[in-house]
């Protein structure tokens, strides 16, 4: 049975990806920011079952992408009165006689270069935009990040192996079995405190891999008592929203 990825354009609900899965035992329907209705299906199931599904669903799935819109309405469009800045660059959008975009990190400005003849708010634009803006997340997480964590880890005595940054969509950071860190690049995003939190999970749960009451004591300990405040406080943020 084939395993490609299929679309079906469904009436007010607009196109769904149907994807197939040797793991999957059931039929699941996932709506993410910017990547609309994914349906995920075992091998064995029929694409008219899956279409089925969908239909009986249909109500849920038109509330939650109307949630999911405003939810990516909260994106910024950058143009030239952006003030988009980290604590190592900030984000300089112009437009140039040149017919693509140029991006270029230097002295710590991001310059955002667009064509004369193109709208800054186009789908290509800010994606190019976006893109500079990543890559220069990424040279600065790979600068500070890895030294924050060996900070920490040599002030309080956590052991750990490597330390990755990553693009990651949906997780701030993440612990490995074998007590590898993940940190995401978007965490110079956030404000200091909130990054150095991050980094402290993380190497609490070198120590305890659940976030069971024994982590979250351990994290409090490092954290001035405030490990759930900050917690809560990471709600404000979303690593694909900026």
């Amino acid at each position: 049975m084939s395993n490609k990825t299929e679309v079906i354009i469904f009436d007010e609900i607009g196109p769904v990806e149907f994807k197939r899965n040797r793991t999957s035992k059931r039929l699941s329907i996932y709506i993410k920011p910017f990547k609309g209705v994914v349906v995920v299906m075992p091998l064995r199931y029929s694409l008219k079952t899956a279409s089925t599904f969908v239909d009986s669903k249909k109500d849920w799935i038109l509330e939650s992408l109307s949630k999911m819109k405003k939810y990516e309405n909260q994106r910024t469009l950058f143009d030239e009165n952006s003030n988009f800045h980290t604590r190592s660059f900030r984000l300089r959008v112009v437009k140039h006689n040149k017919p693509s975009t140029r991006l270029q990190l230097k002295d710590g400005i991001l310059t955002a270069s667009y064509p004369l003849n193109e709208d800054v708010y186009s789908d290509d634009i800010q994606e190019n935009i976006r893109f500079g803006i990543i890559e220069a997340l990424r040279i600065e997480a790979k600068n500070f990040l890895p030294q924050r964590v060996a900070y920490f880890a040599s002030k309080y005595g956590f052991k750990y192996r490597k330390v990755f940054i990553k693009n990651l969509k949906s997780r701030w950071g993440s612990c490995s079995s074998v007590d590898n860190i993940n940190l995401n690049l978007h965490l110079m995003r956030l404000p200091s405190h909130l990054i150095d939190y991050v980094i402290l999970h993380e190497l609490c749960h070198t120590i305890e891999k659940n976030h069971g009451p024994n982590f979250w004591s351990l994290l409090d300990k490092y954290c001035d008592g405030r490990a759930k405040e900050l917690s809560k406080e990471m709600r404000n943020y979303r690593t694909t929203i900026f």
